[in-house]
């Protein structure tokens, strides 16, 4: 049953999204997803702004995606070009959740670059989701100059999106192993090898391509 749309629901929601009780939030926000109610998208987009706790965090993601997509996708889109990390990156992980290939033009290349790991990881994410039949290769391309970037999970994170396009992302592979930064080549080449077993550690798979790497430039060098 749909919660009724008044004045008094609506402002308790408000209080309680705000509450300093972390799982008053959460209980807060599983009603407002429960009983969606389009006075409160707003205030659950500003609050996946700031909100602390992840868990809060995904059931503020929840109660968005529980209200009609017209009325919360081209305010996530404006929320993209928030100055707050959190706000874009929370805003990119609520886009993916709906699923909207429309939405594909707002995975910008300043989004799939952005300086911020967190939010280049949430782009990451979404535009593997999101990317239209055929431009595959071309994401391909922009996500490979990431290569190197970051330490184990940031890279982890980029091997898995660009896993998840399949066989398209081999041209990219065989280009980045001969990139002069030899942690480009790593990560290319343990991205190749968890291209080919889905199953292997992603730590071994990143030492097994270091010594390759290594390997590789000492025979040059001799």
């Amino acid at each position: 049953m749909t919660m009724p749309r008044n004045g008094t629901n609506t402002m308790r929601a408000l209080r309680g999204l705000e509450n300093a009780d972390a799982s008053v939030r959460l209980r807060t926000a599983l009603a407002v997803g429960t009983n969606p109610d389009p006075l409160l998208i707003d205030k659950l987009i500003q609050r996946c702004a700031i909100e602390p706790e992840f868990y809060v965090r995904e059931m503020l993601t929840w109660a968005l995606i529980r209200h009609p997509s017209p009325l919360t996708i081209p305010k996530l889109i404006d929320e993209l070009r928030s100055e707050g990390t959190q706000a874009r990156s929370q805003a990119l992980h609520t886009l993916s959740k709906i699923g909207d290939r429309q939405t594909w033009p707002a995975i910008t290349r300043a989004l799939l670059t952005d300086a911020d790991d967190e939010v280049a990881r949430s782009a990451w994410r979404a535009a593997v989701v999101l990317v239209p039949q055929g431009a595959e290769p071309t994401l391909a391309a922009v996500l490979s100059t990431q290569f190197g970037r970051g330490e184990r999970e940031t890279q982890l994170s980029l091997s898995r999106a660009l896993i998840s396009l399949g066989e398209v992302i081999m041209p990219t592979l065989r280009a980045a192993k001969t990139d002069r930064d030899p942690r480009v080549r790593a990560h290319a080449t343990a991205t190749e090898r968890l291209l080919a077993d889905p199953d292997a550690g992603f730590e071994l798979a990143i030492e097994e391509a270091k010594r390759v790497v290594a390997l590789g430039r000492t025979s040059a060098n001799g």
